[in-house]
């Protein structure tokens, strides 16, 4: 591919979510209307969390390109009017969830991490669809069940809750701020 002509360039490599994105939500401020940024990252998740995000503020997802292990995101600002970011309104402290699952079998706790970070810990009885997934894998969920959404930070489940709302689902939860914090036991893949 020939190369892009960028006007602005954001270092996100050797982050995690969410640093990718408040790097990217950083940068996005001091950028005109029209420009377009170049967002480099070795996070996996980095992909559909930036697409995620765009879509969300308005903002234009251009394109990865993959060089070696590093990703290449390509963004172009919106109009000044775009930009403000949505956020999924119902939210829950792991606290909440944990009173949940003792009180409730008729829930789901989606996981949206990816799957090498569900695969070392994560909820027990979690369901694991990495954001990057979850539109052709919506089928795998009840859009009447009740679904409890999480990821390491509260910040790539949010943009999964409102993907899962925008595809019907009544109820939908954001767990803030999730794995981070967990307080209980997890489990491993292979336990």
């Amino acid at each position: 591919m020939e190369n892009i002509k960028t006007d602005l360039l954001v270092d996100a490599k050797g982050f995690a979510c969410p640093m990718p994105i408040v790097r990217t939500k950083k940068a996005m401020n001091e950028l005109q209307p029209g420009k377009v940024m170049e967002v480099q990252a070795t996070d996996k998740g980095s992909t559909a969390d930036i697409q995620a995000w765009a879509k969300s503020t308005g903002h234009q997802y251009l394109g990865t390109v993959e060089e070696g292990n590093v990703l290449k995101h390509y963004l172009r600002k919106a109009s000044e009017k775009a930009g403000e970011e949505k956020k999924h309104p119902h939210v829950v402290s792991n606290e909440e969830l944990q009173a949940k699952l003792k009180e409730s079998k008729n829930i789901v706790v989606l996981d949206v991490r990816e799957v090498a970070e569900f695969a070392f810990n994560h909820i027990p009885g979690a369901k694991s669809i990495p954001l990057g997934e979850l539109e052709e894998r919506l089928y795998e969920l009840n859009p009447e069940t009740e679904v409890y959404v999480v990821c390491r930070t509260g910040t790539r489940s949010d943009l999964a809750a409102q993907k899962l709302v925008e595809r019907g689902f009544k109820q939908v939860l954001n767990v803030v701020p999730g794995m981070s914090e967990w307080p209980e036991k997890t489990a491993k893949a292979n336990n």
